[in-house]
Protein backbone atom coordinates (compact mmCIF):
# COMPACT_ATOMS: atom_id res chain seq x y z
CA UNK A 1 0.00 0.00 0.00
CA UNK A 2 1.71 3.67 -1.09
CA UNK A 3 1.11 6.41 0.77
CA UNK A 4 -1.88 7.36 -1.44
CA UNK A 5 -3.21 4.94 -1.13
CA UNK A 6 -3.13 4.33 2.92
CA UNK A 7 -4.77 8.40 3.21
CA UNK A 8 -7.32 7.64 0.36
CA UNK A 9 -8.77 3.87 2.00
CA UNK A 10 -9.38 5.94 5.46
CA UNK A 11 -11.22 8.97 3.36
CA UNK A 12 -13.02 6.11 1.95
CA UNK A 13 -14.01 3.93 4.82
CA UNK A 14 -14.32 6.96 6.90
CA UNK A 15 -15.84 9.95 5.31
CA UNK A 16 -13.10 12.10 7.09
CA UNK A 17 -14.25 15.74 7.79
CA UNK A 18 -11.71 18.71 7.25
CA UNK A 19 -11.17 18.98 11.27
CA UNK A 20 -10.65 14.86 11.34
CA UNK A 21 -7.74 15.35 8.81
CA UNK A 22 -6.53 18.40 10.16
CA UNK A 23 -5.58 16.33 13.51
CA UNK A 24 -4.45 13.74 11.97
CA UNK A 25 -1.90 15.70 9.52
CA UNK A 26 -0.82 17.04 12.88
CA UNK A 27 -0.38 13.84 14.76
CA UNK A 28 1.75 12.74 11.66
CA UNK A 29 3.82 15.87 12.48
CA UNK A 30 4.12 15.71 16.12
CA UNK A 31 4.75 11.93 15.56
CA UNK A 32 8.06 12.94 13.28
CA UNK A 33 9.08 15.90 15.38
CA UNK A 34 9.39 13.43 18.46
CA UNK A 35 11.59 10.78 16.38
CA UNK A 36 14.38 13.74 17.67
CA UNK A 37 13.79 12.84 21.12
CA UNK A 38 13.05 8.91 21.37
CA UNK A 39 12.25 6.17 19.14
CA UNK A 40 8.68 6.68 18.39
CA UNK A 41 8.32 4.44 15.21
CA UNK A 42 11.13 2.89 13.85
CA UNK A 43 13.47 4.91 11.56
CA UNK A 44 13.29 2.72 8.27
CA UNK A 45 8.96 3.36 8.26
CA UNK A 46 9.25 7.24 8.40
CA UNK A 47 8.45 7.46 5.20
CA UNK A 48 5.39 4.87 5.24
CA UNK A 49 4.03 6.55 8.10
CA UNK A 50 0.16 6.95 6.85
CA UNK A 51 0.33 3.18 5.39
CA UNK A 52 2.72 1.22 8.14
CA UNK A 53 0.80 2.97 11.27
CA UNK A 54 -2.11 5.76 10.47
CA UNK A 55 -3.98 2.96 8.06
CA UNK A 56 -3.02 0.17 10.34
CA UNK A 57 -3.76 2.08 13.09
CA UNK A 58 -7.85 2.72 11.85
CA UNK A 59 -8.73 -0.63 9.56
CA UNK A 60 -9.19 -1.32 13.66
CA UNK A 61 -12.14 0.53 13.92
CA UNK A 62 -13.53 -2.25 11.07
CA UNK A 63 -13.61 -4.70 13.54
CA UNK A 64 -15.22 -3.14 17.04
CA UNK A 65 -18.51 -2.39 14.83
CA UNK A 66 -20.77 -4.11 17.10
CA UNK A 67 -19.02 -3.84 20.01
CA UNK A 68 -21.22 -2.57 23.21
CA UNK A 69 -21.09 1.17 23.82
CA UNK A 70 -18.26 2.21 26.79
CA UNK A 71 -14.65 2.88 26.67
CA UNK A 72 -12.11 1.61 24.60
CA UNK A 73 -8.89 1.08 26.60
CA UNK A 74 -5.41 0.41 24.28
CA UNK A 75 -2.49 -1.42 26.04
CA UNK A 76 1.14 -0.10 26.05
CA UNK A 77 0.12 2.67 23.45
CA UNK A 78 3.36 3.99 23.37
CA UNK A 79 3.55 6.92 20.40
CA UNK A 80 -0.22 6.75 20.37
CA UNK A 81 -0.63 3.87 17.79
CA UNK A 82 -3.52 2.75 17.49
CA UNK A 83 -5.01 5.21 20.32
CA UNK A 84 -4.53 8.60 18.99
CA UNK A 85 -5.32 7.06 15.17
CA UNK A 86 -9.16 5.72 16.82
CA UNK A 87 -9.42 9.19 19.26
CA UNK A 88 -9.46 10.90 15.68
CA UNK A 89 -11.73 9.02 13.71
CA UNK A 90 -13.98 8.22 16.56
CA UNK A 91 -15.83 9.75 19.16
CA UNK A 92 -15.64 7.11 21.66
CA UNK A 93 -14.18 7.43 24.65
CA UNK A 94 -10.89 6.13 24.70
CA UNK A 95 -8.09 5.22 27.33
CA UNK A 96 -4.21 4.40 26.77
CA UNK A 97 -2.57 2.63 29.41
CA UNK A 98 1.24 3.51 29.20
CA UNK A 99 4.34 2.85 31.87
CA UNK A 100 7.57 4.67 29.50
CA UNK A 101 7.62 8.39 31.16
CA UNK A 102 8.36 9.79 28.13
CA UNK A 103 5.90 8.28 26.26
CA UNK A 104 3.52 9.19 28.70
CA UNK A 105 4.51 12.92 28.52
CA UNK A 106 4.01 12.73 24.45
CA UNK A 107 0.56 11.18 24.82
CA UNK A 108 -0.84 13.97 26.65
CA UNK A 109 1.13 16.43 24.80
CA UNK A 110 -0.75 14.81 21.76
CA UNK A 111 -4.16 14.96 23.57
CA UNK A 112 -3.76 18.27 24.03
CA UNK A 113 -2.44 20.17 20.84
CA UNK A 114 -5.54 18.01 18.95
CA UNK A 115 -7.94 18.69 21.86
CA UNK A 116 -9.18 15.20 22.19
CA UNK A 117 -11.53 15.46 25.28
CA UNK A 118 -12.77 11.98 24.81
CA UNK A 119 -9.29 10.44 25.43
CA UNK A 120 -7.10 9.86 28.40
CA UNK A 121 -3.71 8.09 29.04
CA UNK A 122 -3.12 5.73 32.17
CA UNK A 123 0.49 6.14 33.32
CA UNK A 124 1.24 2.57 34.33
CA UNK A 125 1.40 -1.08 33.50
CA UNK A 126 -1.76 -2.69 32.38
CA UNK A 127 -1.85 -4.64 35.60
CA UNK A 128 -2.34 -1.85 37.51
CA UNK A 129 -4.70 -0.45 35.69
CA UNK A 130 -8.47 -0.14 38.13
CA UNK A 131 -10.51 -3.03 37.00
CA UNK A 132 -13.03 -2.08 34.28
CA UNK A 133 -15.77 -4.15 31.76
CA UNK A 134 -14.13 -2.54 28.31
CA UNK A 135 -16.67 -2.19 24.78
CA UNK A 136 -12.97 -2.70 23.58
CA UNK A 137 -9.20 -3.73 24.00
CA UNK A 138 -6.61 -3.15 21.28
CA UNK A 139 -3.19 -4.04 22.16
CA UNK A 140 -0.64 -3.51 18.93
CA UNK A 141 2.84 -5.30 19.47
CA UNK A 142 2.17 -5.10 23.60
CA UNK A 143 2.68 -8.72 24.13
CA UNK A 144 2.24 -12.73 22.99
CA UNK A 145 -1.28 -13.04 23.45
CA UNK A 146 -1.09 -15.75 26.52
CA UNK A 147 0.47 -12.90 28.65
CA UNK A 148 -1.54 -9.96 26.96
CA UNK A 149 -4.99 -11.76 28.09
CA UNK A 150 -3.21 -12.88 31.83
CA UNK A 151 -2.00 -8.88 32.23
CA UNK A 152 -5.66 -7.66 30.91
CA UNK A 153 -8.20 -9.89 31.41
CA UNK A 154 -9.68 -7.55 34.71
CA UNK A 155 -10.55 -5.32 32.33
CA UNK A 156 -12.81 -7.25 30.28
CA UNK A 157 -16.18 -9.44 30.49
CA UNK A 158 -17.98 -11.91 28.09
CA UNK A 159 -19.10 -8.87 25.58
CA UNK A 160 -15.66 -7.28 25.12
CA UNK A 161 -13.93 -7.16 22.03
CA UNK A 162 -10.57 -7.88 21.62
CA UNK A 163 -8.80 -6.50 18.36
CA UNK A 164 -5.19 -7.76 18.31
CA UNK A 165 -3.02 -6.44 15.24
CA UNK A 166 -0.51 -9.39 15.09
CA UNK A 167 1.45 -8.94 12.01
CA UNK A 168 2.55 -12.63 10.45
CA UNK A 169 2.62 -14.06 13.64
CA UNK A 170 -0.65 -14.50 13.72
CA UNK A 171 -1.72 -17.70 13.59
CA UNK A 172 1.23 -18.96 16.26
CA UNK A 173 0.21 -16.59 18.69
CA UNK A 174 -3.55 -18.09 18.39
CA UNK A 175 -1.66 -21.78 18.03
CA UNK A 176 -0.09 -21.04 22.16
CA UNK A 177 -2.72 -19.87 23.82
CA UNK A 178 -4.91 -23.19 23.24
CA UNK A 179 -5.11 -25.11 26.61
CA UNK A 180 -4.65 -22.36 29.03
CA UNK A 181 -6.98 -19.55 27.11
CA UNK A 182 -10.55 -19.82 25.39
CA UNK A 183 -12.89 -17.86 23.23
CA UNK A 184 -14.53 -16.99 20.22
CA UNK A 185 -11.37 -16.24 17.56
CA UNK A 186 -11.05 -15.41 14.44
CA UNK A 187 -8.51 -13.96 12.18
CA UNK A 188 -9.03 -11.19 9.81
CA UNK A 189 -6.14 -10.01 6.88
CA UNK A 190 -4.76 -6.96 7.02
CA UNK A 191 -5.41 -3.86 4.60
CA UNK A 192 -2.18 -2.69 4.62
CA UNK A 193 0.06 -5.75 4.47
CA UNK A 194 -1.43 -8.91 2.65
CA UNK A 195 0.81 -11.23 4.96
CA UNK A 196 -0.41 -9.78 8.03
CA UNK A 197 -3.23 -10.38 10.22
CA UNK A 198 -6.02 -9.26 13.05
CA UNK A 199 -6.63 -11.57 16.05
CA UNK A 200 -10.36 -10.60 17.27
CA UNK A 201 -11.79 -12.24 20.14
CA UNK A 202 -15.06 -12.52 22.48
CA UNK A 203 -16.09 -14.44 25.80
CA UNK A 204 -11.94 -14.16 26.69
CA UNK A 205 -11.16 -16.41 29.58
CA UNK A 206 -8.48 -19.24 31.01
CA UNK A 207 -9.41 -22.72 30.91
CA UNK A 208 -10.74 -24.15 34.10
CA UNK A 209 -8.26 -25.62 36.01
CA UNK A 210 -5.24 -24.00 33.78
CA UNK A 211 -3.00 -21.58 35.20
CA UNK A 212 -3.77 -18.06 33.60
CA UNK A 213 -0.29 -17.40 33.35
CA UNK A 214 0.63 -20.13 31.31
Amino acid sequence: MTEDEARSWIDAQFNVSRETWRRLERYVTLLLAGMTEQNLIAESTRDQVWARHITDSAQLLRHATNAKDGIWIDLGSGAGLPGIVLACLSDRPLMMVESRRKRIDFLNNVLRDLDLRHASVFGGRVETVPAASAAILSARAYAPLPRLFSSAQHLSDKNTVWVLPKGRNAENELEATRGTWQAVFHVEPSVTDEASAIIVAQAVKPVAGRNKCA
